[in-house]
């Protein structure tokens, strides 16, 4: 029963990260984890000092 538990939390925690994420890029953010992602171009693995940085 246990084991039951653990898994639909599991599931569940997935579920939602999934959602934030559609979420997040319905509302244009190229990256999610970025928090100038709303004004940045694009490629945040560096920014080059146009996004607000």
């Amino acid at each position: 029963m246990i084991d039951f538990v653990i898994i639909a939390v599991v599931a569940l925690i997935l579920g939602l990260a999934g959602l934030y994420i559609r979420k997040e890029k319905k509302a244009g953010k190229t990256c999610v984890g970025c928090p100038y992602s709303g004004n940045c171009s694009g490629g945040c693995s560096g920014c080059s000092g146009s996004c607000g940085k």
